[in-house]
């Protein structure tokens, strides 16, 4: 059979393919994302006999540990759970200007300093445009190769000369494949680009960052099947007006998915933030009402954050909720928990609920800071300083059990506070602290007793 071209709609959110246009994907339920690509059609390839397939029982397969190289970056090794595995495939996404550029151009310096052989090609910037932002970051050695292509058979027989041990693609949506048709950056370039480039870090055991845009929902662009394609994916977040920056696991074959990593940008390029807790509290005020200091857990990694709240007599006929930093529904829900168990009459209220600092955090354990913040500014009480909490609150104003009690005390205790209250079933099974004070409770109401005094 003689190749054709014919015409094939995808979605362009998870790349459900089909051959008319559809309003509404059936696959992600998105609105108007098909677009129409042409793809070629071949003849069917011999299928494999049976007696040519071999398959294995578990006890027959030989397993090795994962060798991990180490980057000198210990919030980004942290995410990777432990270094970068070889033969590996690491998606790396986030918004224009966030630092995903720079953050990549700084493992490629540590990873050469070691004399690692890395290579890193860029289909956005040139030579030239490489060269001045690695002199802002620092010095390279000549283990670091540069390369400024996207034709991705050219970038194959690059790579089997040069042999490098790790390779970075800025970025994937710049990369195209002869034998595609589509334009570089739809959904079939990205989807055969990237197979292209897992079957090389898996046949030449290569580890290779892929640098990916994200859509204005915060995703990455192209078919929803590339983060499933590759080992490990990364969000790179943060207001690009603000200095801090934080790197999030949201998917990892070789460790935890909940670890973060806090960077702080600056002139000569990101820089660790060893102690979260404590950059995120920098600049509290002080006997303030509204202000609670609440502690969230990410993956193994206890972080104290500041949760503010407002709330006033509202001029409209719909009062106005506003939350920066967490889940707007949630705190419409523990609202109505004041409302309804408490008392408080807060319908008619203007409330605003910010976490300080920028951070997004959506762990149940903050919902009693939120509380205590909300009734702190509605009675115009302020909470002690060295006060700090944590619990998750159900729809029955009771306070619940949260995981990793020890590690929230101990992160609380290092910083310097005095007093904390938790959820009493979770201080049952917790020996005294010296220096902190634990008093747990069972509902809200407890809770507003405790802070009243």
């Amino acid at each position: 059979m003689a190749k054709g071209k014919t015409s094939v709609f995808f979605c362009q959110e998870c790349g459900y393919e089909s051959a008319k246009w559809m309003g509404q994907c059936p696959g992600c339920h998105a609105w108007n994302t098909f677009v129409e690509e042409k793809v070629e059609k071949s003849s069917p390839a011999r299928k494999r006999a049976a007696n040519e397939v071999t398959v294995s029982t578990l006890s027959q397969i030989e397993t090795r540990e994962e060798m991990r190289i180490t980057t000198d970056i210990e919030e980004l090794d942290r995410v990777l759970g432990g270094g970068i595995v070889k033969g590996s495939l690491v998606l790396v996404g986030g918004d224009p200007g966030i630092g995903k550029s720079t953050l990549l151009l700084q493992v490629c310096k540590n990873l050469s300093r070691q004399r690692k052989r890395v290579l890193y090609i860029s289909g956005e910037e040139s030579l030239q445009q490489i060269k001045i932002r690695a002199e802002r970051i620092g010095e390279f050695s000549e283990s670091l190769s540069l390369l400024c292509e996207t034709n991705l058979d050219t970038i194959h027989e690059i790579i089997k000369k040069e042999k490098p041990e790790i390779v970075v693609i800025d970025s994937i949506q710049t990369m195209y494949n002869e034998t595609v048709s589509s334009a570089p950056g739809s959904v079939s370039q990205v989807r055969e680009s990237t197979g292209t480039l897992m079957q090389i870090a898996k046949g030449m055991d290569i580890a290779i960052f892929i640098v990916g845009h994200v859509t204005k929902e915060g995703v990455v662009a192209g078919p929803r099947v590339l983060e499933h394609m590759v080992d490990t994916v990364l969000y790179f977040e943060g207001d690009r007006h603000a200095s801090y920056r934080i790197l999030r696991g949201v998917k990892n074959r070789f460790g935890s998915t909940n670890e973060i990593g806090v960077f702080e940008m600056r002139q000569d390029g990101l820089h660790e933030v060893e102690n979260p807790s404590e950059y995120m509290l920098n600049g509290r005020p002080k006997d303030a009402s509204g202000s609670v200091v609440a502690c969230s857990m990410e993956g193994t990694r206890p972080i104290l954050i500041e949760v503010q709240a407002l709330v006033c007599h509202s001029n409209l006929g719909i009062p106005r909720r506003t939350a920066a930093g967490t889940d707007y529904n949630r705190v419409n829900l523990l609202m109505a928990v004041l409302e309804k168990r408490v008392g408080l009459q807060m319908s008619a209220c203007d409330a605003y609920v910010n976490i300080a600092g920028g951070i997004r955090m959506n762990e149940p354990a903050i919902d009693l800071g939120i509380v205590l913040a909300l009734v702190s500014s509605y009675k115009e009480i302020a909470i002690d300083d060295k006060t700090i909490c944590f619990g998750e609150v159900g729809l029955s104003g009771e306070v619940r059990a949260v995981s990793m009690a020890e590690q929230r005390v101990a992160e609380a205790k290092k910083l310097g506070f005095t007093r904390c209250i938790l959820p009493k079933v979770s201080l049952q099974n917790m020996q005294p602290v010296e220096g902190i004070r634990l008093e747990g409770v069972e509902s809200v109401k407890d809770a507003l007793r405790l802070v009243s005094k």
